[in-house]
Order: structure tokens, then sequence, then C-alpha cells
């Protein structure tokens, strides 16, 4: 059961690293939730995979300085914010007849835009490069 479990983090980890991968191209997909994600696949799934993904360059760009500093750039967190907004506007749309569910899913919302507005702090891209 113990390896089974591993297995299925591992290719959790490999598929959102794939969709992380996407999102870094991609401006509508964030790769943020995504690389996190990886992260913590790959952390519950093997020591050597963690070590792996923590020394590419995706890593050392997109999470790293979140990790670390709680820094983000201003495109990084204005992309996260549109496509959360985006896609959980149309959550609120499907709700229409749950006004409850809108209610805590506006809620989650506000809380999301809150977090990265006041507690995440923009740097310039500059800084981050001269990491």
């Amino acid at each position: 059961m113990r390896k089974t479990k591993k297995i299925l983090w591992m290719a959790l980890g490999f598929i959102s690293l794939g969709a992380g991968a996407v999102g870094v191209v991609l401006p509508l997909l964030p790769a943020f939730p995504f690389l996190l994600l990886t992260l913590i696949s790959f952390a519950k799934s093997s020591r050597k995979l963690e070590i792996w993904f923590r020394s590419t360059k995706m890593y050392k760009k997109h999470l790293e300085p979140f990790l670390e500093r709680r820094v983000m750039t201003r495109k990084t967190k204005m992309t996260i914010m549109t496509s959360m907004t985006l896609f959980m506007g149309i959550g609120f749309w499907f709700m229409g007849a749950v006004p409850v569910g809108r209610a805590v899913l506006a809620a989650v919302w506000l809380f999301h835009m809150f977090y990265f507005v006041k507690a995440v702090r923009t740097v310039p891209d500059a800084e981050l490069e001269a990491d």
C-alpha cells in the first residue's frame, strides 16, 4: 500500500509539472499552483525527485521567491489573480440556483484577493533576477 501511495504521488507530481510547464508559456493557466502541487507531490513520493525539482530553473524562478520570502512579481500576482477570478467566476455563474454556494465562493475569492494584495509583497522583476 505504501508503494502504491508513492506511485500515485509521483504521478500527480508529473501531471502537475506538465500543467505548470504549460502555465509558464500560456498566460491563461497559472503555473504557480501547479508547480507548488508538483513540489508537494514529489516531496511525498521521492526525496530524489524533490531535490531534482528544487534544482530546476522553473522552481527557482516561479516558486523559490514565494516560498522563501513571500514575494512575487506583479506579473505573477496578476496572472494568478486573473485566472482565479475567471475560474471562480465560472463556478459562481454555474451556482445560480445555490445562493449559499455563491456566498462561500465569493468569500473564498475575497480572501484570496486580500491575501495576494496584502500578504504577498510585490517586487520588481529585476530584484528576483538579481538573486
